[in-house]
């Protein structure tokens, strides 16, 4: 039987950035990934935004991470040359209501410990874009865009020029608790299945981590790990790009998610999105049902938004642990030796901000390993 030390599950953003940290520090080193590539779901089908810790709950790992991984995703970008650029970011207040709670989401920020933040007024946020409409602004300067394939491949090649076995097409189908650590049942891509052992595995799973957890024996269920899928909707912008924003441009945040914002690309393109419906399948179709509303939207704050300037784009499904009008809760990133599977580290539920995290959360798992 195969065997190596640590096995990781998941070859998008965040596993493949544990692997190119853990590649640094530890030898035998393993990481599976179903697909034929990397980051074939939520890591290549988002808004490409560096965050840089707005709006979670005080004590959360979200926000904490996102510090973090903020900065260490510009140095890595800059060191690297991976394409990236820091646009900055308005949350904007189109009426009186948003307005009088512009206070309350500066303090979450401040909390957060969200960099160089301030309040802008009309004029102020004219100055930076001047055909935004809005009666105040949050100002993030410390946000931006990155090329989220570069952002990966570079993990992927750091972690494989250290010695990280990283094995696409291999599906995990059995997990078997053992003495010293787990037997995988693992289906190729001719369908043959073997059995391989692993000292210490890491759940990164992303939209299967849940699946994951309860396929090693997990009440998923009791331990709030089964994962729902919040399907976001983007539209493109196919006309007047030359009045659109460089700066993102946020809505002040409606729930379960930030809402409808700017998502200029590196290529000089942009969307519009995301919008989110809950699903009970990963599906990433798409229609046109979602036109008036975004069309009605974004014409809050971009009032030149025509009709027919945008049309449907894309899909991407972000992991859940929460549901329907449930708050939002925090990234599971944990061993579980207290649940009774030592050397199991779970990573549940970890949506945005997962991108700009990724590389802090490689470095809080070798922490996990080496405690």
């Amino acid at each position: 039987m195969e065997h190596a030390d640590i096995t990781i599950i998941g070859g998008g953003a965040v596993g493949l950035a544990i692997s190119a940290e853990l590649s640094r520090h530890f030898k035998n080193l393993v990481l599976l990934e179903r697909h034929f590539s990397f980051g074939q779901e939520t890591s290549s089908r988002n808004s490409e935004v560096i965050h840089s810790s707005i709006y979670y709950y005080k004590g959360y790992l979200k926000g904490k991470l996102c510090l973090e991984g903020n900065e260490i995703l510009y140095d890595l970008c800059a060191k690297y040359n991976i394409p990236h650029k820091k646009t900055g970011k308005l949350i904007v207040a189109v009426n009186d209501e948003e307005v009088s709670r512009m206070p309350e989401l500066f303090e979450t920020a401040k909390n957060n410990g969200a960099k160089n933040i301030s309040i802008l007024e009309g004029k102020e946020i004219n100055k930076i874009e001047p055909n935004v409409t809005a009666k105040a602004a949050l100002y993030a300067p410390e946000s931006g865009i990155v090329d989220s394939h570069q952002l990966m491949q570079f993990y992927e090649a750091t972690a494989i020029n250290n010695g990280c076995n990283i094995v696409y097409n291999s599906e995990v189908k059995s997990i078997t608790k053992v003495s010293d650590g787990y037997v995988l049942g693992i289906s190729t891509s001719n369908s043959d299945i073997y059995e391989f052992h692993t000292k210490i595995l890491i759940n990164s799973a992303g939209l299967e981590s849940g699946n994951i957890a309860a396929l090693a024996g997990m009440d998923i269920d009791k331990l709030g790990y089964r994962i729902k899928y919040l399907k976001g909707i983007y539209y493109r912008v196919t006309k007047q790009l030359e009045k659109y924003p460089q700066t993102l441009v946020y809505p002040f945040p409606p729930q379960p998610s930030v809402g409808v914002h700017t998502c200029p690309d590196l290529a000089g393109g942009m969307r519009l999105g995301p919008h989110f419906v809950w699903v009970d399948k990963i599906d990433y179709s798409i229609d046109d049902t979602f036109h008036q509303y975004f069309y009605e939207f974004v014409k809050s704050y971009l009032p030149f938004l025509e009709y027919d300037d945008i049309c449907p784009d894309s899909t991407g499904i972000m992991p859940r642990i929460d549901g329907f009008g449930i708050p939002n809760k925090d990234f599971v990133i944990k061993e579980e030796s207290d649940n009774g599977f030592p050397n199991l580290i779970n990573l549940i539920g970890i949506e945005s901000p997962g991108l700009t995290s990724s590389a802090a959360i490689g470095k809080m798992v070798k922490t996990i390993i080496n405690y």
